[in-house]
Formats: structure tokens, C-alpha cells, sequence
């Protein structure tokens, strides 16, 4: 199984209290049930208003179970952003 690093921003990181942890799963939905296990309460909230980006690809409208990780991968975890 794929070992890596999932990387939180802005109101991700707050809710999650970290920067990052490492990631033990072979697709980004497995990934996110291991945060949502890990993590209960603000971040499961969080996580559906974030898009995400693996090894620095938009996974956009893809089904979270086809997207595959990588050994020493990357996952953004990306809430809206405000601004202009």
C-alpha cells in the first residue's frame, strides 16, 4: 500500500490542527476515510467544501476511488478560497 503525505491548507489545517500526516492507502477516497477516522468533527465538515490535488494534478470531478496514489506521494487539501 502507497505511504505518503497529505498536506492541509487554510481551513483545512485549522480544523485538522496540523500542517500535514502521512497517508497509508492506495486511492485518495481511502486516504480521506482515514482522515475522517482520525480527525471527526470540524474537518469531516471541511473536507466536503475542499477540492484536492495529488502529486500536483487537480483531481476535479473525478470519483475519489479511481484517483490512485503513489509510494512518497502528495495530497493538497484545498478549502475556497476568498479573496481577489
Amino acid at each position: 500500500m502507497p505511504t505518503g503525505t497529505i498536506r492541509y491548507w487554510a481551513a483545512a489545517k485549522a480544523a485538522a490542527g496540523i500542517a500535514e500526516e502521512p497517508y497509508d492507502a492506495a486511492t485518495l477516497a481511502e486516504a480521506l476515510d482515514g482522515v475522517r477516522g482520525a480527525h471527526p468533527g470540524e474537518l469531516v465538515r471541511v473536507l466536503q467544501r475542499c477540492s484536492f490535488l495529488v502529486d500536483g494534478d487537480p483531481v476535479g470531478t473525478r470519483a475519489h476511488e479511481t484517483v490512485r496514489l503513489a509510494e512518497d506521494g502528495t495530497v493538497e487539501v484545498l478549502p475556497p478560497f476568498a479573496g481577489g
